[in-house]
C-alpha cells in the first residue's frame, strides 16, 4: 500500500492506493476558513495543515484496515505558492500567505524595476506574480521587518507538512518552480535571482526530483499519524503537477482542466518553452527532465463557492447545476468574469475585479448560475489557446476536480474548449498522483509515465454539442473584450 497526501486550501486529504493502482481509502480533514483581514489578502496557520493531514492520514488507515507496516511509501501534494517561515527554534513565525494573496503587487513592481522584465524571464522563465511565493516574501520584508528578521527556512505548504513528517527541510521541482526563485529550465534555486534581490540562499530547502526520497517518518510523526517510523517520503508534487500525474497527463498530446478553488489547463512538454509575454506559466513537471506549461483561472470554483455563501446558502451544487442547465447556452447574453482575487491568464492583473456584464430585469436566477459556469470556461479557453499557440498539440482534454463532477459543467467546458473532454476512473487528482509518484519512487513502477499508464484510465468522454459552437466561439470574443474595455474604463 502506499499514501498520497494533499494539503488543499480547503482541507487536508489522505488516500490508500494498492499495488494496482485502486483506492483503497480516502478520509479529507477540513481546514480552518481563510484568514482575509483586508481585500485580497489570504492566510491560514500551517500548524492546521499539519493537524488536519494527521487526522486524514489516521482515518485513511482505519478505513482501510491495513496495518501501519504495510504503507510502502508517503507522497505529497498541496496548494501551491504559500509562504510558511520558520525562525531558528522552527516555529512558524506568522500565518502563511497563501496562492490567492493579492497583496503584493508593489512587491512585484521593484523587482521589476529593479532587475527588467526580461532578466526576470532569463533568470526563472515566468514573471514574477503577486500569487507567488517571492513577492509575499519581500511584502513580509517590507512590511513585518522584526518578523523577517527571524525567518531561517521558507517551506511551501506541502513542504511544511514534510518536515513535520520527516524533519527534513525538502522541496521538489514542480512546485519550487511556483516561488519566482526557481531556475526552471535548469532545475535549481536561481542563484543569480536570490543574490540580485539580496537575498539569503541558505534559508531555501534543498530541492529534489517529484519521485526522489526525501527523508523517512520520524518516530514522533509516526505516533502523531499512525503510521510506522522510517516508511520513505517521496518528493511529490506541487497541486497542479501532481494532479496532472493523477490524469496522465505525463507524456506528449495529454491536457487537464483541473476545475477547483481555481482552474487550471495543463499540458506536458518534453521540452521547455515559454510564452514570452509571461501569460502562462513554464514549471519544471513531476517527471523527471520534463517540463509542463499552465493556465490559470483565480476564482473558478470559488466563484461558485461564492455564489453559494453568499446568494445561496444551504442549497446544495448539484441543485445550482440543474438549476443552470435551465438557461439556454450564452445565458441570454450575460457574462460573467470570474476576476474574484484577480487574475493571472491571460491577464497578469491581481486588481481585476469579477462581476455579472449584462444584466437585464429578464434574467433570472439560472442565468446568472449558467454565466458564471461559461465565464470560467471561457477564461480556461484562454489559457488553452495560448498553450496551443506553443505548438503543444491538443485532441481531448481529461477533465477533473470539483467542478468536473457536474454533468452540465462538463459539457459548457466541452462546447466552449470545442474539444473532446474526457473523465477518468479516479477523479482524486492531486491526492492519488502523488500516491503514484510515491509508487514510482519506491520501486513499484520504474518511472512515473510507466505508473500512469498502467493505472490511468479513461471511463467516458463528452463531445461538444454542435448548435452550441458557434453561440460559444461569438460569446467567447464578447467575453475578451470586455477586459480591455473596464480596464480602460478605470473600474480598477
Amino acid at each position: 500500500m502506499w499514501l498520497g497526501v494533499d494539503i488543499g486550501t480547503g482541507g487536508s486529504r489522505a488516500l490508500v492506493v494498492n499495488a494496482e493502482g485502486r483506492i483503497v481509502a480516502g478520509i479529507t480533514a477540513a481546514h480552518d476558513e481563510i484568514i482575509m483581514q483586508q481585500p485580497l489578502w489570504a492566510e491560514q496557520n500551517p500548524e492546521n495543515w499539519w493537524d488536519a493531514s494527521s487526522l486524514a492520514i489516521n482515518g485513511a488507515l482505519k478505513e482501510a484496515g491495513i496495518a501501519p507496516a504495510e504503507v510502502k511509501g508517503i507522497g505529497l501534494s498541496g496548494q501551491m505558492h504559500g509562504l510558511t517561515l520558520l525562525d531558528a527554534e522552527d516555529r512558524v513565525i506568522r500565518p502563511a500567505l497563501i496562492w490567492c494573496d493579492q497583496r503584493s503587487q508593489p512587491q512585484v513592481d521593484w523587482v521589476n524595476a529593479k532587475l527588467g522584465r526580461q532578466r526576470v524571464l532569463d533568470y526563472i522563465a515566468n514573471p514574477v506574480l503577486t500569487g507567488f511565493t517571492l513577492p509575499k516574501l519581500l511584502w513580509v520584508r517590507d512590511h513585518e521587518p522584526a518578523l523577517f528578521e527571524r525567518v531561517r527556512k521558507v517551506l511551501l505548504p506541502k513542504d511544511y507538512v514534510r518536515f513535520r513528517l520527516t524533519g527534513d527541510y525538502a522541496t521538489e521541482v514542480s512546485d519550487a518552480s511556483g516561488t519566482a526563485l526557481f531556475n526552471v529550465v535548469e532545475r535549481r534555486w536561481s542563484t543569480e535571482m536570490v543574490s540580485a534581490l539580496g537575498l539569503d540562499a541558505a534559508i531555501l530547502p534543498r530541492v529534489y526530483e517529484s519521485p526522489e526520497i526525501t527523508g523517512t517518518l520520524s518516530e514522533q510523526a509516526a505516533a502523531a499519524t499512525g503510521l510506522q517510523a522510517g516508511i520513505p517520503v517521496v518528493g511529490g508534487g506541487g497541486d497542479q503537477a501532481a494532479s496532472a500525474v493523477g490524469n496522465g497527463v505525463v507524456e506528449p498530446g495529454f491536457v487537464s482542466c483541473t476545475l477547483g478553488t481555481s482552474g487550471v489547463v495543463f499540458a506536458h512538454m518534453e521540452q521547455v518553452a515559454y510564452d514570452p509575454s509571461g501569460r502562462v506559466h513554464t514549471f519544471c513537471h513531476a517527471v523527471p527532465g520534463k517540463w509542463h506549461v499552465m493556465g490559470v483561472t483565480q476564482g473558478a470554483g470559488l466563484s461558485l463557492q461564492w455564489f453559494r455563501r453568499e446568494l445561496a446558502p444551504g442549497v446544495e451544487y448539484g441543485e445550482l447545476m440543474e438549476e443552470a442547465a435551465e438557461a439556454p447556452a450564452g445565458s441570454q447574453g450575460l457574462y460573467w468574469l470570474p476576476y474574484l482575487m484577480g487574475e493571472r491568464t491571460p491577464h497578469l492583473d491581481a486588481g481585476a475585479r469579477g462581476g455579472w456584464m449584462g444584466l437585464t430585469a429578464r434574467h433570472q436566477r439560472a442565468d446568472l448560475i449558467r454565466a458564471l459556469v461559461e465565464g470560467v470556461c471561457y477564461s480556461q479557453r484562454d489559457c488553452l489557446d495560448i498553450i496551443e499557440e506553443l505548438g503543444v498539440g491538443v485532441e481531448s482534454v481529461r477533465a477533473s476536480g470539483g467542478g468536473a463532477k457536474s454533468p452540465f459543467w462538463r459539457q459548457v467546458l466541452a462546447d466552449i474548449l470545442g474539444k473532446k473532454t474526457v473523465t477518468l476512473e479516479t477523479q482524486e487528482g492531486s491526492a492519488y498522483g502523488a500516491a503514484l509518484l510515491a509508487m514510482a519512487g519506491t520501486g513499484a513502477f520504474a518511472s512515473v509515465p510507466e505508473a500512469c499508464r498502467a493505472v490511468v484510465r479513461e471511463v467516458s468522454s463528452i463531445q461538444p454539442e454542435r448548435e452550441n459552437i458557434e453561440v460559444y466561439r461569438a460569446g467567447h470574443r464578447t467575453y475578451q473584450a470586455l477586459y480591455p474595455a473596464l480596464r480602460a474604463a478605470g473600474l480598477w
